[in-house]
């Protein structure tokens, strides 16, 4: 099975659109992990047409809030239609799991005792004054979180929470999770 782990950082905000829709947003950069070739690469908005051929090849999308933020978000500028690509959001998955969202960040320093470098308002921040290797190294790291939350609870089958000073376990049903498959080469665009 062929996935990409991916995160996308925003050049703005809700506020600055008026409204809380992910597709409204502007990106300003796509990190990617990419099991085929098993490295990271990272593309600005302008630069997004070297990154559709992987899209198109991979068999499954994965990321943390991706179903809802990144994948909407993605979508807009994406040529064919990413809904017809397979996802998993490990954000979803833990909600459906403990009956909350909870953050990467926490659910990451709990598991792995490994955290974010930042968060993604600072994200902002670095890219409106200029600051855009700055905002590609963070969206890097958070790729690298979220793809050893995804290889931790594919192996263990759980992920943890701390709550109230004592870690807890989150049970995962992984046993899908790697099957993911494609029916074709691609998906959507003829590549």
């Amino acid at each position: 099975m062929r996935y990409l782990v991916f995160d996308i950082e925003t050049s703005n905000v809700f506020s600055d659109i008026g409204r809380s829709d992910p597709s409204a947003l502007d990106l300003s950069v796509i990190a990617v992990y990419d099991s085929a070739s098993n490295t990271y690469t990272s593309y600005f908005q302008n630069e997004l047409n070297k990154l559709w051929p992987l899209i198109e090849h991979t068999d499954v999308l994965i990321g943390w809030n991706s179903d809802h933020f990144d994948i909407p978000l993605l979508n807009k500028y994406y040529p064919g239609d990413l809904s017809r690509i397979p996802s998993l959001d490990l954000m979803e998955e833990v909600r459906k799991a403990f009956g909350r969202r909870l953050k990467l960040d926490s659910v990451a320093q709990a598991t792995l005792n490994v955290g974010k470098s930042g968060h993604g308002l600072q994200a902002i921040q670095w890219w409106q004054q200029g600051e855009y290797e700055k905002v590609r190294e963070y969206c890097i790291q958070d790729v690298k979180v979220t793809k050893k939350l995804f290889d931790y609870a594919l192996k263990h089958g759980y992920v943890k929470f701390e709550e109230l000073g004592k870690k807890r376990k989150i049970p995962l049903d992984t046993r899908a999770w790697d099957t993911h498959r494609s029916e074709g080469i691609t998906h959507t665009l003829p590549f």
